[in-house]
C-alpha cells in the first residue's frame, strides 16, 4: 500500500529536508518514527528537497507499507510522534504508481521579507531587508520572468542539472504590513533559483540594480547575479498534483 502525506514544518532548526547522517532533518525525523512502527527501515520519497532553514507550508512525501490503516489513523499516529516543528496536515492512500516527486505538476513558493527595524520575533521566519523598496521597480523586474526561459543566470553554480529551462506561470510581489512577499509558481525550479530571483528583485527594488531581466536571462551567466537571498524567508507553499 502506498501512503501519501501532506506535511508542514518550520525549517529553522532542521538541516534541510533530506536525510544527513549526524544532522537533524525532516526526512530523518519521519523515517525514525516509521522504523519504530514497522520494526524495519522505511524510505520516504519527497516532492522536493528543501535546504537548511527553509520552511514548508505544504510538502508531500510517500512511502510503501504493509500496515493497513485508515488515513486518519496514520495522521493521528504520525502527529503524536512528531516534534513541535512538524505537522502532518493530511494522509491519503495513493495509487500504487503515484510518486510525490515525478507526479508533481508544479510548485508555489513564497519568499517573505520585512523592512525597517529588526524584529527578533521574525528570526528564522522572515528575511530582514532594512532598505526602502520601490514596488514598481520590483514589478518591472518580475514581469519578464513569466513564461519559459533558460534560468542559468538564476541558478546555483552547484546545480548539476544540465537542462536549465523552466516555466514560470505566476510571479508577483505582495505588499504586507511591514514588507513584501514574493509568490512564484512554476512547473519546476533549479537549485537555489527562488532565492536568487528574490535577491535580484530586491536589488532592483532598492535601486542598486536596474531592472534588465530579459538581458539577464539571455546572458546565461551565473556570475552576474552573485547573491543568494537567505534561506529563512523561503516557504514551499503548495505542491500541485493532478491525480492525488
Amino acid at each position: 500500500m502506498r501512503v501519501a502525506v501532506n506535511i508542514s514544518y518550520n525549517g529553522r532548526n532542521f538541516s534541510g529536508f533530506q536525510y544527513q547522517h549526524d544532522y537533524r532533518t525532516v526526512q530523518g525525523t519521519v523515517e525514525k518514527q516509521l522504523k519504530r512502527m514497522h520494526k524495519e527501515f522505511v524510505r520516504i520519497h519527497a516532492s522536493s528537497r528543501t535546504d537548511a532553514g527553509v520552511h514548508a507550508l505544504e510538502q508531500y512525501f510517500h512511502f510503501d507499507t504493509p500496515i493497513d490503516l485508515e488515513p486518519e489513523k496514520w495522521k493521528f499516529i504520525l502527529n503524536r510522534a512528531m516534534p513541535d516543528d512538524i505537522l502532518i496536515n493530511d494522509v491519503s492512500i495513493a495509487a500504487d504508481d503515484f510518486h510525490s516527486r515525478f507526479d508533481a505538476e508544479g510548485k508555489t513558493y513564497r519568499y517573505k521579507i520585512y523592512t525597517g527595524t529588526k524584529n527578533p520575533f521574525y528570526d528564522g521566519l522572515k528575511t530582514h531587508y532594512p532598505y526602502a523598496l520601490d514596488i514598481k521597480l520590483m514589478e518591472e523586474a518580475i514581469a519578464p520572468f513569466i513564461g519559459t526561459h533558460d534560468f542559468t543566470t538564476f541558478s546555483s553554480a552547484k546545480a548539476e542539472i544540465k537542462n536549465k529551462v523552466r516555466t514560470i506561470k505566476e510571479f508577483k510581489v505582495i505588499e504586507t504590513e511591514d514588507g513584501y512577499d514574493f509568490v512564484i509558481t512554476g512547473t519546476g525550479f533549479l537549485y537555489n533559483m527562488v532565492r536568487i530571483l528574490a535577491a535580484y528583485v530586491l536589488e532592483c527594488g532598492r535601486g542598486i540594480r536596474t531592472p534588465d531581466t530579459l538581458n539577464m536571462i539571455a546572458a546565461k551567466d551565473r556570475t552576474i547575479i552573485p547573491k543568494t537571498a537567505p534561506a529563512e524567508g523561503l516557504y514551499l507553499e503548495k505542491v500541485w498534483y493532478e491525480k492525488l
